[in-house]
Parts: C-alpha cells; sequence; structure tokens
C-alpha cells in the first residue's frame, strides 16, 4: 500500500473509470488471497476525499454478514460524500470460515441475501420504509439517511450469490461475473454464451451492464504472450495481449473490466502508469455528467 495516495491521484487524472474496493473482514490463510485490507468503508471515503472524477466500486459488499441498515447508511454515506460515484457490489459470501464470527449460517445465505438486498433498496429509495424479517422490524415512520445523490445505488450482484439467473436479471442493476478458465479461448466463449443467456433473461429488454475481471502480472514488454499463474488465478502478460484480451470481452458483451495489480511481480505505481498509458486508451469510458462537489 505504499504510496498509494499519489497513485490514485494519478490514475484519477487518466482515462481509467473506476477504483475497486474489496470486502474481505477476515484473513483465511487457507484462501491464499488476503482479500482486502482496510475496512472497505472507511478505505472508500478515503477514497472518495483523494479523487474527483473516478467511479467508486466495491466488489463486493457482503450483504449476508453486514446488517442491510449499516450497509444502506454507509454506501448512501459514500455516494453523498462522493457525488454520486459509488457503484455497489453485492456479495452472498465465499469465505465459509467468516460466517461462525458473526453468528450466521453460511448455508442459510441465500435467504439472507435476498432479504437484505429488499431492505437495502427500500432503505436508500423510499421513505419511512416499513420493513419485518428474520433481519427485524423497521417501521414507525423512522427513516434512514441521507438518500444517494441520484436516487439509487447501483448494485452488482456478484456471481449467482446463491440465485437463480432470473432473480438476478429481474433485481440488479448489473451482474458482475468471473472470467472463468485460465484458457483464454474456452474462457471467452464460455463467459460469451453465459452473458447472452442471461441477458435474455432481463425483464422487458432493458440494458444492464455486465463486468467482470482479472487479476494481472503486467510486464514490462508489451510483446509477452498471456501466460496463467497460480493455477490461472493470475495472467501473466504484457499490454498487447492484454489488449486482445479486453478487445474480446468487449466484443462479447462485458461493458467494464477491473484489473487487479496487487498479485504482480512489479510496483503498482509502474503498472498503473503502463495499463494508462498503452491500454486503457483503447477502451474509452461513456462520458457522464460531471460529479457533484462532494458536501464536506
Amino acid at each position: 500500500m505504499s504510496g498509494q495516495a499519489e497513485v490514485i491521484k494519478r490514475a484519477d487524472e487518466t482515462p481509467f473509470a473506476a477504483l475497486w474496493v474489496r470486502d474481505v473482514p477476515l484473513l483465511d490463510p487457507g484462501f491464499g488471497d488476503v482479500g482486502q485490507v482496510f475496512d472497505p468503508w472507511t478505505y472508500l471515503a478515503w477514497l472518495a476525499a483523494h479523487t474527483r472524477r473516478l467511479s467508486l466500486a466495491a466488489g463486493s459488499a457482503i450483504f449476508t454478514l453486514r446488517h442491510p441498515v449499516d450497509l444502506a447508511k454507509q454506501a448512501a454515506s459514500i455516494d453523498r460524500l462522493s457525488g454520486g460515484r459509488l457503484v455497489l457490489g453485492a456479495a452472498s459470501g465465499d469465505r465459509a470460515s467468516e460466517f461462525p464470527a458473526y453468528g450466521i449460517d453460511h448455508g442459510s445465505r441465500g435467504e439472507r441475501y435476498r432479504e437484505a438486498f429488499e431492505w437495502f433498496r427500500a432503505l436508500t429509495e423510499t421513505t419511512a420504509p416499513a420493513l419485518s424479517s428474520s433481519l427485524g422490524r423497521v417501521g414507525g415512520g423512522v427513516d434512514l439517511l441521507p438518500k444517494p445523490v441520484n436516487g439509487r445505488v447501483p448494485l452488482l450482484v456478484t456471481g449467482s450469490s446463491q440465485q437463480k439467473p432470473e432473480w438476478i436479471a429481474e433485481h440488479a442493476d448489473g451482474w458482475l461475473v468471473y472470467p472463468g478458465s485460465p484458457d483464454a479461448v474456452t474462457a471467452v466463449d464460455a463467459l460469451a454464451r453465459k452473458i447472452a443467456a442471461w441477458r435474455e433473461l432481463v425483464p422487458n429488454g432493458r440494458f444492464k451492464p455486465v463486468a467482470t475481471n482479472e487479476w494481472i502480472d503486467l510486464t514490462e514488454d508489451p510483446a509477452v504472450p498471456p501466460t496463467p499463474l497460480r493455477g490461472g488465478f493470475v495472467l501473466r502478460t504484457g499490454s498487447q495481449g492484454l489488449i486482445e484480451l479486453l478487445h474480446r470481452w468487449q466484443e462479447r458483451g462485458v461493458n467494464h473490466a477491473a484489473l487487479g495489480v496487487q498479485h504482480g511481480s512489479r510496483p503498482a505505481a509502474e503498472v498503473v502508469a503502463q495499463l494508462a498509458e498503452e491500454v486503457v486508451p483503447h477502451f474509452p469510458a461513456l462520458a457522464g455528467p460531471e460529479p457533484e462537489e462532494p458536501a464536506w
């Protein structure tokens, strides 16, 4: 994390679209990945103060471990403080070792996820909602403040989150999916089929974006071909191979790609600068309205 403030400020001045954080409360040595060092909400607030343009994305908040009142309060606060830049991934939790610490049954996370999702929507998008479920009761005219800048925090369902594709297509604002096999050709074709099948389920033919991610070890030599490392968990590649992969994703329906650099062999600042210069200009983000000034 050394020098992260300068790396982030530079990224905010480039064509990058978003900065991503993760929600991993506890380190599980058996999982092979720290996940997220800092608390995601604290870190998102810090990012909001150090950036002006980039979207701030969580990939993803664990909706089964966090109570939806707290999730809604934190998310709406970050959205307001950042001028409406929050995009929230919503996951059911894939690290079973964390659930006992919260006194929550890992096997029941699917139902709890749906309840938390419904509560989050109601708390952030309506005034004084009446809610009652296994998560608790809200009523009597109480309300949650603040509300999101644009009336809604976009929610991207992560993976399946123990839900049917039809439920995700109806309730999510978008879908965050895993890229799949380390074999690039096989993975891209399978991802394309998955995206196409899911979009057929979206009601009324509405457009809903799809995002995916890749951990990369970017080489200085742009011509180094893509090579899976650590069982496919990390992709070692030069910028040319990465551009080709991203174009294949784009052609098959992926709208946003999150690139993790923390498992690479080079300093993050060098990799981010190289991505900004050699890769990102090939994939310009759609221009949106200028963000509101943070309400400090």
